[in-house]
């Protein structure tokens, strides 16, 4: 089984929202985890979004980088510039692979809900196809 780690500025929406999703489309051959260099809590919009695509990420936590450097894990993803930028260093991990995401909320002429859904939608398509890729079934 591969270990994925998902590395955001805060875990509150863009990692929560990948590690859904690759937690989904890998099944029983990954565990995904989420982490933030600045932990926020779980972004309930987040939660809204994935919950109308059908997942429930209620249950996840928003997680210090820090707690996972003694895990072994096959790929680090990060999704933000930020987190690659101040990324903890993991001795043990096998790829470090990194692709931005815009941030939710954040973007000029966008409402809230709308600027999450379409993170949320090129989340879902980015780890659909690095699941397909990394761990073929």
């Amino acid at each position: 089984m591969k270990r994925i780690l998902v590395l955001c500025t805060g875990n509150s929406a863009r990692s929560q929202l990948a590690q859904g999703y690759l937690q989904h489309f890998a099944g029983d051959r990954a565990e995904v985890y989420s982490a933030g260099v600045d932990p926020k809590g779980v972004n309930p919009v987040a939660i809204q979004v994935m919950a109308e695509d059908g997942l429930d990420i209620s249950h996840h936590t928003s997680n210090h980088a820090d707690e996972y450097t003694g895990i072994a894990f096959d790929y680090v993803i990060t999704v933000c510039d930020n987190a690659r930028e101040q990324c903890p260093y993991f001795p043990s991990a096998g790829e470090l692979i990194h692709h931005s995401f815009s941030d939710p909320g954040h973007t000029p002429g966008e409402d809230l809900v709308t600027s999450f859904r379409r993170v949320r939608d090129e989340i879902k398509e980015y780890s659909r196809e690095f699941i397909h890729q990394k761990l073929p079934a």
